[in-house]
C-alpha cells in the first residue's frame, strides 16, 4: 500500500522546501513527525501538515491502523508559479521582487509490501589503474616581442642595471 498527500501553491520557495524534506525521507513516520517538530524552518510546519494528510490517507483509504508500519517513501518539492511585483525605488527605478511557490508531494507507505529498497552500494574502485596517458610533444616555443621591458615603453631603470654590469673606472 502506497498513498500520497500533497499541498499545491504553498508560499514557500521549492528550494527552502526541499532541506526539510530530505530530513525526513526514508524515516519512520513517527520519527519523521518528531524531526518536523523540532526543525526551525517554517517550510516544517507545511511539511508537518502534508505529512499529516498523507497518514489521514493511509487510514481512511487503506484501513491501516497500526501507523508504527509507515514510512516516508517519496518526498518532494516542485515549484509552483511565481507571483511576480514590483517595487519602486530612488529616481523612477523598479526593482522587480518574486515570491516563489512549490508545490509538495509526501508519500507514505508500510514497510513489508512497498517500502523502498535498501540503496545499492556504489561499484567498488577497479584494481588496476587506468591506462598511462600518451606523452605529446613539447609545444614549440612561443615568439616574443622584439621589444624588450614593460608594453608600455622600455625597462625599468632598476631592471636595466641588473642586466648589465658596470663598468670600472
Amino acid at each position: 500500500m502506497r498513498t500520497t498527500a500533497r499541498a499545491r501553491f504553498v508560499r514557500v520557495s521549492a528550494r527552502k522546501a526541499r532541506l526539510v524534506l530530505d530530513q525526513i525521507r526514508g524515516k519512520a513516520v513517527a520519527e519523521a513527525l518528531a524531526t518536523l517538530e523540532y526543525t526551525p524552518r517554517a517550510a516544517a510546519r507545511l511539511v508537518e501538515k502534508v505529512l499529516r494528510s498523507a497518514v489521514a490517507n493511509a487510514e481512511h483509504n487503506y484501513q491501516v491502523r497500526d501507523l508504527d508500519d509507515l514510512r516516508v517513501v517519496q518526498a518532494y518539492a516542485d515549484g509552483g508559479p511565481v507571483l511576480k511585483r514590483v517595487q519602486p525605488r530612488a529616481m523612477g527605478r523598479a526593482f522587480s521582487i518574486k515570491h516563489r511557490t512549490s508545490h509538495l508531494t509526501i508519500g507514505v507507505s508500510d514497510e513489508t509490501n512497498g517500502a523502498v529498497a535498501a540503496p545499492t552500494p556504489s561499484p567498488a574502485r577497479p584494481s588496476t589503474p587506468p591506462p598511462a596517458r600518451e606523452e605529446r610533444p613539447a609545444a614549440p616555443a612561443r615568439r616574443t616581442t622584439a621589444r624588450r621591458g614593460s608594453a608600455r615603453g622600455g625597462d625599468k631603470p632598476a631592471a636595466r642595471a641588473a642586466r648589465k654590469p658596470k663598468e670600472k673606472k
